[in-house]
């Protein structure tokens, strides 16, 4: 028995050839079957926009992600220039320095030249110091003296902070920067990117930070 046709309680089918008295025409499929269009027919578009129409408006604030690999438009105009990031190293190193260069140039006896227990004390601070800016520059992509002049270092192909071991190693080759003669401290003055060798051999650049 089938209770499917409210016209129909009892599943009669009429005789071929004749009128259904239920309503339903003979051979039409009922309700929650799919109908075929006719040959010749498009199918209709179900809902959603039309092909070819104009998408709508984003939402304000809604930028598409992408990061500061090469070819992306706008990426050159968000390149911190060469006194943003001079600055911030003169911070930096103001910051990371000043009290264990206190602390090293105080423990020296003037008289003899003999280096007293302080002077190691500094070296361990200036070293700490070191290992934790790494840190903070590759967890976040900025220091203190960088962050005081919103200016960020991210990884070229990523757009993503470096990691600790990254940074850790762009540390550590600073020192290429100043063969010769302090040029690679120089070179974001007219390099297309604003990198400096360092910048180059870890694949970093230093972007502005809206």
């Amino acid at each position: 028995m089938s209770f499917g046709d409210p016209n129909n309680p009892y599943g009669q089918q009429p005789p071929q050839g004749q009128p259904n008295p239920y309503g339903q025409p003979q051979g039409q499929p009922g309700y929650g079957y799919p109908q075929q269009a006719p040959q010749g027919v498009p199918p209709q578009q179900g809902y959603g926009y039309p092909q070819g129409a104009p998408q709508p408006a984003q939402p304000y604030g809604a930028y598409p992600q992408q990061g500061y690999g090469q070819g992306q438009a706008g990426v050159q105009q968000a390149y911190a220039g060469w006194g943003a990031r001079f600055v911030a190293r003169i911070l930096d190193g103001l910051i990371l320095g000043l009290v264990p260069g206190i602390l090293m140039f105080a423990s020296i006896d003037s008289t003899t030249g003999e280096i007293g227990g302080l002077y190691y004390v500094g070296v361990l601070l200036m070293i700490v110091g070191w290992v934790y800016f790494a840190y903070l520059l590759g967890s976040t992509g900025q220091t203190p003296g960088r962050k005081a002049l919103s200016i960020q270092v991210l990884k070229e192909s990523t757009g993503q902070p470096l990691g600790f071991g990254m940074a850790f190693v762009r540390y550590l080759l600073d020192f290429i920067n100043a063969l010769p003669c302090y040029l690679g401290y120089l070179w974001p003055a007219w390099d297309a990117k604003k990198q400096h060798f360092t910048d180059k051999i870890t694949g970093s650049v230093v972007v502005k930070k809206f």
